[in-house]
């Protein structure tokens, strides 16, 4: 692992495991059954989620649980002819620090992290999974977030910010939970890239219906994080559908399919259609970040908007490749080349997140600097703190 810099270090991508009641604390037992609840099958237990019995992740318990990074040197391509499943068979109790803040707190302070941006395992999974039942989606996440708040707080000794999670299914839902996660003081909020499924059906997330959303994301000056999540794409007969669907069930893939791409394919639809909403036309204070979703779909992105953007002149009252650079932030997969997103966003919009402690992240959050050894000193700093310092403050318009 890297020295630690003389710089506070402010990782964009921490993720929590969840407690066993973090769904269902706050659900009134008799309609668990809409929302989340727990079963056994053959000895192991597995959410059941809207009725149905989720098998996106294999040990939902989360103990033992695979260490930090043990994909690290697949990923790599340096595994030494070992599979996944060789690589992830190092498990262990889970760790107080990855249940309560105090002890990540100390944790952090081990590695070398001032800050942290700290999101959902399991709750970016189940909005997909309750769509067809927006009451459901909106007592699970409500419930979801109190949970959160009672747990990890969402500003926590001013190091640790968890995100309350945020679902467009319902407008005066959404707007009811932005309200109380900013009197919770929460300085940003997820959401899945994925179209509302609402009452009326699929809406773009930027339709003028959610506008009262986001003028008040733009009054309030808070960071929208769009996190790697199920966004329910399909594969169109390629490859088994569901989230995990190509993973067997040890957990490990046997061979490539084209669903490895859909979560990158969700976050350019989502950040392409931002534009041609033009969300930030409307809403100029509105500040997204797109977390772990990777950055190879850049080059298309740009490409399209480029052409787009001539294409189209007497649409758009700004350049949208620009107005795409000025409102968004990428954090690059640590595997990607980060460089590349650098000349595409400039070092003032990249962030760092090491997806810690997943087993496809760093096993060190500061082995991120040999990804960005190449860069100066300064790009370093923008990128591992700077930039992310500015992100997470409140800016009201």
């Amino acid at each position: 692992m890297t020295d630690k810099p003389d710089y506070p270090v402010f990782d964009a991508d921490n993720h929590y495991y969840e407690a066993l009641d973090a769904f269902t604390r706050h659900v009134d037992p008799k309609l668990r059954r809409r929302c989340v609840q727990w079963c056994e099958i053959d000895g192991r237990k597995y959410h059941v989620v809207g009725g149905r019995v989720s098998h996106a992740v294999t040990n939902p318990t989360f103990t033992p649980i695979a260490k930090p990074g043990a994909l690290h040197a697949y990923l790599k391509g340096d595994s030494d002819g070992r599979n996944a499943l060789e690589l992830m068979r190092d498990r262990e109790p889970i760790p107080d620090y990855y249940l309560q803040p105090e002890s990540r707190l100390k944790k952090m302070d081990e590695q070398g992290l001032d800050s942290t941006w700290l999101f959902p395992t399991l709750g970016v999974l189940y909005e997909e999974l309750l769509k067809h039942d927006i009451e459901a989606v909106q007592l699970t996440f409500r419930a979801f977030n109190r949970w959160l708040d009672e747990d990890w707080g969402f500003s926590f000794r001013n190091r640790i910010y968890a995100s309350p999670y945020i679902s467009l299914c319902d407008l005066d839902f959404a707007v009811s939970e932005l309200e109380w996660a900013i009197e919770r003081e929460a300085h940003c909020i997820v959401m899945r890239p994925a179209a509302a499924f609402t009452i009326n059906g699929p809406l773009s997330p930027g339709d003028p219906h959610f506008d009262p959303f986001w003028a008040r994301v733009n009054e309030a000056g808070i960071a929208v994080i769009v996190h790697a999540g199920d966004s329910g794409y399909s594969c169109n007969g390629y490859a088994p559908e569901g989230f995990g669907a190509e993973f067997g069930s040890d957990g490990v893939m046997r061979r490539p399919s084209v669903k490895a791409w859909s979560i990158e394919r969700a976050a350019l639809d989502f950040l392409a259609q931002m534009i041609f909403d033009r969300v930030f036309e409307r809403f100029p204070n509105v500040r997204l970040a797109s977390i772990e979703n990777g950055s190879e779909f850049l080059p298309d992105l740009f490409r399209k908007l480029r052409s787009l953007g001539k294409k189209m002149t007497h649409y758009f009252d700004d350049d949208p490749l620009e107005t795409f650079r000025r409102h968004v932030w990428i954090s690059p997969f640590w595997e990607d080349r980060i460089e590349e997103v650098v000349d595409f966003m400039g070092p003032d919009r990249v962030v760092f997140g090491s997806d810690w402690p997943h087993i496809e992240g760093l096993p060190q959050p500061l082995d991120y600097f040999d990804e960005i050894s190449g860069f100066d000193a300064s790009i370093q700093r923008k990128i591992m703190s700077d930039n992310m310092i500015e992100l997470n403050q409140l800016q009201p318009a």
